[in-house]
C-alpha cells in the first residue's frame, strides 16, 4: 500500500484551504497514493470562535468536496478533522472516506488541547467537546486506527487500536511549532515502535491567525520506528509504500503485543495532582 500524507497552511479562508487540500490530494492520487490523509482542522484553521462560527454538518460542504475527491480518483481518503457542528459545542472530527466516497469511519477526538505551549494558551474545550469512541477501520485488507493531534500523547489510546487490529494509525495534526520542536518525532516513533504499526501524520505547518504556528514535519513511520518520509517546509505531500510483510517479521520476531499480560495491569488510584 502506498500512502501519503498532506501537509496545509490552512488558515480563516475555507475557499483557499479546499483548494489547496484538492489540488494535493490530487498530486498524491497521481503519484500512486492508495490511502491520502489531510491534516487537523485542514477546511478551516483560527481562533476558537472563528471555529465554531465555521462548524458544519458532516454532510457540509467541506467533506463533500472531500467525498467527490475520492470518489473521482479511486483514493481511501482521511478526511483529517474539521469542526463539526454539535448541539452545544462543535466537535474535532476525523472521518475516513472510502473510493466509491462513501464515510467509512467517524471519529470524535478524545482529549482536548488545553495547555500552555511556547507562551500561549489553547483552550480546545472552550469551544469543543471531546468524543468517546475509540475508532478502527477497514482500508482494503488492512485496519487503519484512528487519532488526532494532542491525542498522541496518550499511548493507552494507541495500545487499545493496536490490540484491536489496527495495522497503521494516522494521526492528522495542528501540533504546535513550540512542543513539536522536541516532541514530534520523538512520539511518533515512540507510538510505531510500541504497536508496531505504521504511523501516518500529516500535519498543519507555518502561521495561521492569530498566534497559530504548526510545527510541519509531517510524517510516515514504520513499525520499527524508521522514519520513511519526512515533509520539508510548506504545503506539499509526503509519500512511502507501507511493508506488511516486514511489518509480520516485526511482530513475529519482537512479540511485544504477543507478550503483554493484560491480567496484571491494574489502574492506579489517581493522585490529587492528577485528578
Amino acid at each position: 500500500m502506498r500512502v501519503a500524507a498532506v501537509q496545509l497552511n490552512s488558515t480563516g479562508d475555507k475557499e483557499r484551504n479546499l483548494a489547496s487540500a484538492e489540488r494535493l490530494v490530487r498530486g498524491a492520487a497521481a503519484d500512486g497514493a492508495d490511502l491520502v490523509a489531510l491534516p487537523e482542522k485542514w477546511n478551516l484553521l483560527g481562533p476558537g470562535e472563528e471555529m465554531a462560527a465555521g462548524a458544519e454538518a458532516l454532510d457540509g460542504p467541506s467533506l463533500g468536496a472531500a467525498r467527490d475527491w475520492a470518489d473521482q480518483l479511486g483514493v481511501y481518503l482521511l478526511a483529517g478533522s474539521i469542526a463539526e457542528r454539535g448541539e452545544e459545542k462543535a466537535f474535532n472530527t476525523s472521518v475516513l472516506i472510502g473510493p466509491d466516497g462513501d464515510d467509512l469511519a467517524v471519529y470524535r477526538k478524545i482529549h482536548m488541547f488545553d495547555v500552555e505551549a511556547g507562551g500561549v494558551e489553547y483552550r480546545e474545550s472552550e469551544h469543543e467537546q471531546p468524543g468517546s469512541e475509540i475508532v478502527t477501520a477497514p482500508v482494503a485488507e488492512r485496519t487503519l486506527g484512528l487519532s488526532v493531534c494532542y491525542d498522541l500523547r496518550f499511548p493507552e489510546l494507541y495500545r487499545i487500536l493496536a490490540v484491536r487490529g489496527a495495522e497503521l494509525i494516522a494521526v492528522p495534526s495542528a501540533f504546535t511549532l513550540a512542543t513539536g520542536r522536541d516532541h514530534w518525532e520523538v512520539l511518533l516513533r515512540a507510538r510505531a515502535i510500541e504497536n508496531q504499526a505504521f504511523v501516518i501524520a500529516p500535519n498543519q505547518a507555518g502561521v495561521a491567525p492569530p498566534h497559530y504556528r504548526s510545527y510541519g514535519h509531517s510524517t510516515i513511520v514504520d513499525p520499527w520506528g524508521v522514519v520513511l518520509a519526512a515533509a520539508p517546509d510548506g504545503e506539499c505531500f509526503v509519500a512511502a509504500e507501507l511493508d506488511f510483510a516486514a511489518q509480520r517479521r516485526v511482530r513475529e520476531s519482537l512479540p511485544s503485543l504477543a507478550n503483554r499480560r493484560p491480567e496484571a495491569y491494574t489502574w492506579p488510584q489517581l493522585t490529587e495532582a492528577h485528578a
